[in-house]
């Protein structure tokens, strides 16, 4: 993987492949090498940027406190850094959080933009709290008992949970907290989604625990002439649970 110094991070990244740019950004508390299975279907159509997101694998934060904002302004200056001027944004879960903030503050810079296993709706009081909590418990007791949380919740395939579990140990817990934070404080995007003139890509897992497969019907309803792909039996992670139809979609859609 490649490093690219941005004013408020060091961001590692891979980039391979020729084509259409997309960029594809990870879930939370994991990194891009979620997206393996679907790099050698993709990368014969697309060029493909895949960024450790700030605070994740091997990209560092500057400093303790930021926003999902931040986060997807980093996405934004590694674009300059490589000398792209659009591209397509996709982003599963927390990543899908901050492809809508890069929607929301920089829509002139999309092609399109893939919304998987995600929401546009802020967490509710109840949720927020939680993550405080999550934060919290991870300062006192380090990663392993959100680990075993998330893993349950991310899929039912029994092997790729401990595929999962060995990503999510091996990220630094400052960047876990961080994040927990900065989705805890995430903003409603109902109107970016409702008001984005760019193609838009919804997948979503009939099976996911997470964040419920309503909730993709939700953001189908609200932007009628997006796309929307549900994928049977997948859960919260359906880029590894059914890579196939995951980049197939991805093909089809630009």
């Amino acid at each position: 993987m490649e490093t690219a110094k941005l004013p408020h991070a060091m961001i590692q990244y891979l980039r391979c492949g020729y084509g259409t740019p997309l960029v594809l950004l990870h879930g939370f508390p994991l990194d891009s090498g979620i997206w393996s299975p679907v790099v050698p279907l993709l990368e014969k159509d697309f060029e493909l940027i895949l960024p450790n997101l700030r605070g994740f694998g091997g990209s560092v934060s500057n400093t303790a406190e930021y926003s999902l904002s931040d986060m997807a302004e980093d996405v934004i200056r590694l674009l300059d850094h490589l000398g792209i001027e659009k591209a397509v944004i996709a982003g599963h879960s927390m990543g899908g959080y901050i492809a809508l903030a890069i929607a929301k503050s920089y829509p002139d810079r999309l092609l399109g933009l893939g919304l998987i296993s995600t929401q546009v709706l802020p967490d509710t009081s109840e949720r927020r709290q939680s993550r405080y909590q999550a934060a919290a418990q991870v300062e006192e007791l380090g990663l392993e008992p959100l680990v075993k949380t998330m893993a349950e919740k991310l899929t039912l395939d029994s092997s790729l949970r401990e595929v999962l579990s060995t990503i999510m140990r091996h990220q630094p817990e400052a960047g876990v907290k961080g994040a927990l934070k900065g989705l805890a404080e995430r903003p409603d995007q109902t109107s970016t989604l409702m008001h984005l003139h760019k193609p838009v890509l919804i997948i979503h897992g009939d099976a996911d625990l997470l964040i419920p497969v309503d909730r993709a019907r939700e953001m189908k309803e609200l932007k009628p002439n997006s796309v929307l792909v549900v994928i049977p039996k997948a859960g919260h992670m359906p880029m590894m649970e059914n890579p196939v139809e995951t980049a197939a979609s991805f093909r089809g859609f630009i």
